[in-house]
């Protein structure tokens, strides 16, 4: 009977996390650059880059709204668990939200990150009409997309597209940054070689390597930062939480860092894993009224 109980309360949870977009949210699709031009290029149509928002259909106040960096290495994306099963999780609790598909590999810098910087843009400027403030967007990252959300929230003008017509008026820097078992270090023991490849090429330049190292770059202005991670990380070793989490704390950057004890890479949610589960609550609470407080 115990079992029985346990296995039906697993199941609950892992129904949540598959919760449908409630009816007061709607989601629309946003190509990132104009079709054909030289950011959008892709071998198939169904990897343009773009962006799909989920917001608020008749707010009477503007939201708070979190850009989504699935993972996947810089090789692939994780769109789901790392993605649509967030973007649905917030809506739930009435947050807006954007998840993002940026360019991989065989695409290396700047193509994620200017992909990652326009999507942050067009959030801001369209904030009216997605029923948003634009002085409360945050970001967020799975994996390498952590990587890829750290580098945007600690320089967020390292580079600038010449066909973002937004990046000379529009800023790409986040309010909150929210960074899960995120790729951190790109030119120590700790770096994801997978992630470092794919980015930067097989024999990346040591100062590239260093820029690419978002811990490096933190300052007094960076946003407020939530970190998770586990100890026993096979995948990106729990050292580049620990980078950016200490970098913060030298910087007096408010931090919030959660490490477990075991947990396998890439659980997005978590929702079978007991420990890990709780980590979208400790988030909400760390959010706080900042989703719901317009400034």
């Amino acid at each position: 009977m115990r079992k029985f109980l346990y296995s039906a309360v697993l199941l609950m949870t892992a129904l949540r996390c598959q919760a449908q977009l409630p009816a007061a949210f709607t989601k629309e699709t946003v190509y990132l650059w104009e079709k054909g031009s030289r950011n959008d290029q892709p071998t198939k149509e169904s990897d343009r880059p773009l962006m799909d928002v989920y917001y608020p259909k008749n707010a009477t106040t503007p939201h708070a709204a979190i850009l989504i960096c699935p993972g996947g290495g810089y090789g692939a994306l994780a769109k789901d668990h790392e993605g649509k099963q967030l973007a649905e999780f917030f809506a739930s609790h009435g947050i807006a939200s954007a998840v993002v598909l940026y360019r991989v590999s065989p695409h290396r810098f700047p193509a994620p990150y200017a992909d990652a910087c326009r999507a942050m843009r067009l959030l801001r400027q369209n904030a009216t009409k997605y029923h948003l403030d634009p002085a409360r967007l945050g970001m967020m990252g799975f994996s390498a997309g952590g990587h890829l959300a750290s580098t945007v929230t600690t320089q967020p003008d390292l580079y600038r597209d010449p066909d973002d017509n937004l990046a000379a008026t529009v800023s790409a820097r986040p309010d909150r940054a929210v960074l899960c078992y995120a790729v951190i270090s790109m030119d120590d023991a700790s770096a994801h070689q997978g992630s470092v490849k794919n980015l930067l090429g097989e024999n990346p330049d040591p100062a590239q390597a260093r820029q690419m190292s978002s811990y490096r770059h933190v300052t007094a202005s960076t946003p407020p930062t939530f970190l998770w991670h586990t100890a026993d990380d096979a995948g990106v070793p729990v050292q580049n939480s620990l980078l950016f989490a200490q970098a913060c704390a030298e910087k007096k950057v408010p931090v919030a860092l959660h490490i477990f004890p075991k947990g396998r890479h890439g659980v997005g949610m978590a929702p079978d894993d007991p420990t890990l589960r709780v980590w979208p609550q400790l988030l909400l609470t760390w959010l706080g009224d900042w989703p719901t407080e317009a400034k």
